[in-house]
Parts: structure tokens; C-alpha cells; sequence
């Protein structure tokens, strides 16, 4: 496991290795999620990489299935 140290600044050098295994580039956006007592860093990427990530999550769904439309109009 390798640690980092947070600056003065409250920065962080994310690590080489890590880098080089999300292929990480400058300038590169990551979502940042809390949770109770960590945070992940989560690389963002093109919509069109997510394609296929979750199959079989949405076969023969409505958008009824998705958005329960009584929470917002109801």
C-alpha cells in the first residue's frame, strides 16, 4: 500500500504507479466521492467508453423502471 502526504495546501502527488495504471494524462478530470472516512478518486472518461460496462443492467427496462416519476411530480 503506498501513502501520501497531504501539503500545506492540502495537495496530494498521486503516486507514479497509479498514474501509469489508469493511464492517467495532465490535465485528466477525477471525481472526487466521500465517503465516512475515505475518498476515491475516480478517473473521468468519455461517455462512449462506458458503453457496455454494466451489460445486461438495462435489458428490457422502461423509463418507468428507471425514474419513478411520482417522487417528482406527485
Amino acid at each position: 500500500m503506498t501513502t501520501v502526504t497531504v501539503s500545506k495546501k492540502f495537495q496530494i502527488v498521486i503516486p507514479k504507479k497509479s498514474r501509469d495504471f489508469l493511464k492517467l494524462k495532465p490535465g485528466q478530470k477525477l471525481v472526487v466521492l466521500e465517503k465516512p472516512d475515505s475518498i476515491v478518486l475516480v478517473k473521468v472518461g468519455p461517455v462512449k467508453e462506458a458503453k457496455g460496462m454494466f451489460p445486461g443492467v438495462m435489458e428490457g427496462a422502461t423509463w418507468k423502471d428507471i425514474r419513478d416519476h411520482t417522487e417528482r411530480f406527485g
